[in-house]
């Protein structure tokens, strides 16, 4: 992939889509898929704000059923068979357990059970998958002796059993949105991170007719054209709106703060779903022989270049786990990794925000007297792909222009082109013996086929062929990153392309070896590596109260990055 705004032309498009998650990326490639020029901008980095800050779930939103949202679960349902199809070696199966007690009558076995089968009903289609391993089951219910026995951490109190169905887990959410930016330019588009809109353009009739783009990786200023422009910049999207008007949004964009938690193996093999005192869902989440733990609801008040994870969100978040999982002693010296990130919500008639709806809204700007644009509001990863169908509908009428159908629920994304996982794993490990089976696999779930390019380059170098953690990662991921998929930060490279860093600092050598090869292969002179290294320091950093900010945040990372030094040196 190239920057297209380093040796753009000038040339006119059909449609501009401002904003590279992953609303951004599946609009870009269903307007792509269609005949549409297409070019993309966005201000940082693919998939970096709230398409990263997920419990890397695809799921049909159980919880959505208490509020009456039928169609919206149904979507979302159906998106999930959809994305299993499409990205088989991002998105699998997983069991969910939904604890059941007496403590609130909206969690008791008979009102979840209720659910389930309705949840059943709604995913009557789900075992139309087209790879067949990926089919879902029913739900089943389970006792409470059962229910220890395959998650001990349960708590006991008042709990009188669970049910269990299946939903989906994207296990590499950043690469995910990625596979629909590579899909977008596989089909014609033209992308551009850390391209970011500072005005818009208008003709003598006031409609929009392009954006002026600041590359921020030189400063320079392009003004890019387009017959439309689609706003799809999440919670960032009243701010565009503002910048096209020249004053602030009218009304401010509903917002709410989403946070998580990754510390050692609590589950097994399930998805645990406890309700927490005040009726909320908690989900500890297997992920990478580590557990996710999420995730929080609560309005933000501010700017959202101004967020990040703090100290008071941690807490507020371990009190909950506590409260409703494990045997209460969970703390601050317990994580590893802690990340965030805002929601755009579309409604604002309710007091909590938890209990706002997932929907979307597609809202065509020329009624705020700037023809042109479009603005897209709301939604959730799982259906993503849907709401893009949808955009394209009003971008037909807009233009006044027959489209080609959709078939981005038809064809594979980008990398993603494998009818049967499994078969797909045992090939590729079997004709690699020179790499480890865990190197492999994680090779052939995560760059699917394009494995072979990473392998090439780590054939190249032994340095290259390094193995940098339990996962089987290998440096040559570094090189790829940068070489084929636009990584321009050390950021993008440890928390977006790779691994490396998503399971918290993986040890200072291994960082600085990170930092030297990506410098290298991006011409970075030592005060940009220091800078970059600086960067990547602070992102790991754990928000913790004061008073233990000094001793226990800081020797827990000494703890963490000295450990995961000594595993990869034994690899």
């Amino acid at each position: 992939m190239k920057r297209f705004i380093e040796n753009y032309n000038g040339e006119k498009v059909d449609l501009i889509v401002i904003g590279g998650g992953v609303t951004g990326a599946a609009v870009a490639y269903d307007a792509a898929t269609r005949g549409l020029s297409v070019a993309l901008v966005e201000k940082n980095d693919f998939g970096g704000a709230t398409s990263a800050a997920t419990s890397k779930m695809i799921h049909g939103g159980l919880r959505y059923l208490a509020t009456m949202e039928f169609r919206l679960v149904r979507e979302s349902l159906k998106e999930r068979k959809t994305m299993e199809n499409i990205a088989p070696n991002f998105v699998y199966p997983m069991p969910v357990m939904v604890t059941t007690n007496k403590l609130k009558i909206t969690n008791t076995k008979w009102i979840i059970k209720i659910g389930m089968i309705l949840y059943d009903i709604l995913s009557f289609d789900k075992g139309w998958t087209w790879d067949k391993s990926k089919r879902i089951s029913l739900h089943k219910t389970i006792s409470k002796e059962k229910v220890v026995e395959l998650e001990p951490l349960v708590k006991k109190e008042g709990l009188t059993g669970a049910s269990v169905y299946s939903d989906c887990v994207s296990i590499f959410p950043e690469r995910l949105t990625l596979a629909f930016i590579k899909s977008a330019v596989r089909n014609g588009a033209q992308v551009a991170n850390y391209a970011e809109v500072v005005d818009f353009i208008f003709d003598n009739k006031r409609r929009v007719t392009g954006v002026m783009v600041r590359d921020r990786l030189n400063g320079r200023k392009i003004a890019v054209r387009g017959n439309l422009t689609v706003n799809c910049g999440g919670p960032w999207a009243d701010i565009i709106l503002g910048i096209a008007s020249k004053k602030p949004s009218g009304e401010q964009l509903r917002r709410s703060e989403g946070i998580h938690i990754i510390t050692r193996k609590m589950v097994n093999d399930h998805i645990v779903g406890c309700m927490t005192a005040k009726g909320r869902h908690l989900f500890v989440i297997p992920w990478r022989n580590h557990s996710l733990i999420g995730t929080t609801d609560k309005e933000y008040i501010g700017k959202p270049d101004d967020y990040k994870v703090t100290a008071k969100s941690v807490s507020e978040l371990l009190d909950e786990v506590n409260e409703s999982f494990g045997d209460g002693t969970l703390s601050f010296k317990d994580i590893l990794h802690t990340y965030g990130g805002l929601r755009p919500l579309v409604e604002d008639q309710t007091e909590d925000v938890y209990e706002s709806s997932r929907k979307y809204e597609i809202y065509d700007n020329k009624t705020d007297g700037l023809d042109g644009l479009i603005t897209v509001e709301g939604g959730k990863y799982t259906t993503s792909r849907n709401l893009a169908d949808h955009v394209m509908k009003v971008i037909s009428k807009k233009m006044n222009r027959k489209l080609y159908g959709c078939v981005t629920d038809k064809q594979f994304l980008a990398g993603c082109e494998i009818p049967d996982m499994q078969k797909f794993l045992d090939m590729i490990v079997d004709e690699n013996r020179d790499f480890s089976s865990k190197t492999m696999e994680y090779l052939g779930r995560n760059y699917g086929t394009e494995y072979e390019k990473v392998l090439a380059i780590a054939r190249s170098s032994k340095a290259f062929a390094r193995v940098l953690n339990g996962d089987g990662e290998i440096m040559a991921e570094v090189v790829y990153a940068v070489r084929h998929e636009l990584a321009r930060t050390l950021n993008d490279i440890l928390f977006r392309r790779t691994g490396i860093g998503t399971l918290g600092h993986p040890g200072e050598s291994l960082l600085k070896e990170v930092a030297r090869i990506a410098g290298k292969e991006l011409r970075w002179g030592p005060s940009r590596i220091k800078e970059e290294l600086e960067k990547a320091r602070k992102a790991f950093i754990i928000p913790m109260p004061d008073r233990e900010e000094s001793s226990a945040n800081v020797k827990s990372k000494k703890i963490q990055g000295s450990g995961k030094e000594k595993a990869s040196r034994k690899k």
